[in-house]
């Protein structure tokens, strides 16, 4: 009979009741709220503000930027600090993003009403410039809010549980989407005026702000009062990281490993998010020719605002499908791995992107939408599951999952930049194309999956 030694029982790390992984995550559910506020209503907000269609990519670059500065910051600061067992370590950084982003949540749809000296300065007005401000405050708040929910996973769960925990984490994120993209149409519906003054944004838009602010301080309230943070002696007994010398060597030992990881999932990332950029981009011009007849000129045009509409709605069928799949995902990767869930995962968000381009019904659109939301509760959840585990004893577990955030961001930016390049001289000017160009991504990224080197599997 082998015995097992009293270091070993004590080095065994403990799973978690679904309970407790539910309260890690769920202030995500308010945060991604003002997330899909944000990004659902930027092109929105901006063109009221009196931005011409040909600026608003300069808007969508913003969001990513700003994550590639801040959350590698919060993760380089987080690692450094322990404000008690009240803030903990990665707590105090979330309360604080969550009261600023409710703040400006509260300033940002109101850039119409402000008086401002009507002023052009690089070619945008007072309003809009106070808007952009508003924009990168609300931005870098949502961030500094977000990366810790990610952070506080790698810190007290075990390897066991990942998978599950960034599940739930997916699924709350996609809840938190489909209520802020509904938003706007349900406050429309109740009878607050979805129409406004020249200039002003309308109290549709208002409302789902001042509503998803009151959510996300709830939800970052419940998490920050229903987690306890382990404490820098615990932390290092259920990191292994006690004894610094060997905690130092094997991080030694596992940088070449580390580095892998970050460079084969950052190449999944790379065609992921550049697939979902053009998504955001391109689908109201796509919808708008498929299936409202639009001449693809006149943005003026009943079509194309019609198709406005309907984005809304297919981004929130979108989100469901992401949570539905997001169920599924612990159960695929019992039956295939991370690699094969993952993979499956983005081959079916793939075949709905390329399915548009023979969708010309609306309603139908909808099962396409549907399909794409497979490869997004992937994204959400498998990369932080595969990399959490290689960097797992780690003593700088938040500044790597912060430099992870770039993987993010910078093929978000990348892509932005190539979008008008591509739309011109690869997809002859259709937006349609430029979806089908997003499932070919996935596909390529379906593929870069299996250069990825787990932590525990050979090969």
């Amino acid at each position: 009979m082998q015995v097992l030694k009293i270091e070993e029982i004590f080095m065994e790390k403990r799973d978690l009741s679904f309970g407790q992984l539910f309260n890690l995550s769920f202030g995500f559910f308010g945060v991604q709220i003002a997330y899909a506020l944000q990004s659902a209503n930027i092109s929105r907000i901006f063109a009221t503000l009196g931005a011409d269609p040909h600026q608003l990519s300069f808007f969508w670059i913003l969001p990513p930027l700003m994550g590639m500065v801040v959350q590698p910051l919060i993760g380089i600061l987080s690692d450094k600090t322990w404000f008690g067992k009240f803030f903990g370590r990665r707590k105090f950084y979330l309360l604080i993003g969550a009261l600023i982003a409710v703040a400006v949540m509260a300033l940002l749809p109101n850039a119409g009403d402000f008086t401002f000296e009507q002023r052009i300065y690089l070619g945008l007005n007072s309003a809009m410039w106070f808007g952009l401000f508003s924009l990168m405050f609300l931005d870098t708040s949502i961030n500094i809010a977000m990366q810790p929910f990610k952070m506080m996973v790698g810190d007290m769960v075990n390897e066991r549980q990942k998978g599950t925990a960034y599940a739930i984490q997916s699924a709350l994120c996609n809840a938190g989407s489909l209520v802020g993209y509904l938003f706007p149409i349900f406050f429309t519906w109740i009878g607050i005026a979805n129409t406004a003054p020249e200039g002003v944004i309308p109290d549709s838009v208002k409302w789902s702000f001042y509503v998803g602010a009151a959510i996300l301080i709830l939800c970052v309230l419940y998490t920050f009062f229903a987690v306890e943070e382990m404490g820098p002696e615990e932390y290092a007994k259920f990191h292994g990281l006690n004894d610094e010398h060997a905690s130092d060597q094997g991080e030694d030992s596992s940088t070449s490993f580390i580095v892998r990881a970050f460079l084969t999932v950052g190449l999944v990332q790379f065609f992921c998010w550049a697939a979902f950029m053009y998504m955001w981009t391109y689908s109201n011009g796509a919808i708008a020719t498929q299936c409202f007849g639009w001449d693809g000129v006149n943005t003026a045009d009943e079509s194309f605002q019609s198709a406005g509409n309907w984005v809304g709605v297919c981004f929130a069928v979108q989100a469901v499908g992401s949570l539905l799949w997001a169920m599924l995902l612990p159960m695929l990767e019992k039956w295939t791995g991370n690699k094969g869930a993952y993979a499956i995962s983005l081959i079916v968000g793939g075949l709905g992107f390329a399915s548009t381009m023979l969708v010309t019904n609306q309603y139908v659109l909808l099962a396409s939408y549907a399909f794409i939301g497979a490869a997004w509760a992937a994204m959400l959840a498998l990369p932080f599951t595969i990399i959490t585990n290689a960097i797992s004893g780690s003593k700088y577990m938040g500044t790597l999952l912060g430099l992870f955030n770039c993987t993010i961001c910078l093929p978000q930016i990348i892509a932005a930049l190539l979008g008008g390049v591509l739309l011109k001289n690869i997809c002859s000017g259709s937006q349609v194309m430029m979806l089908v160009t997003a499932g070919v991504l996935l596909g390529l990224g379906a593929l870069a999956v299996f250069t990825i080197k787990e932590r525990g599997h050979k090969g």
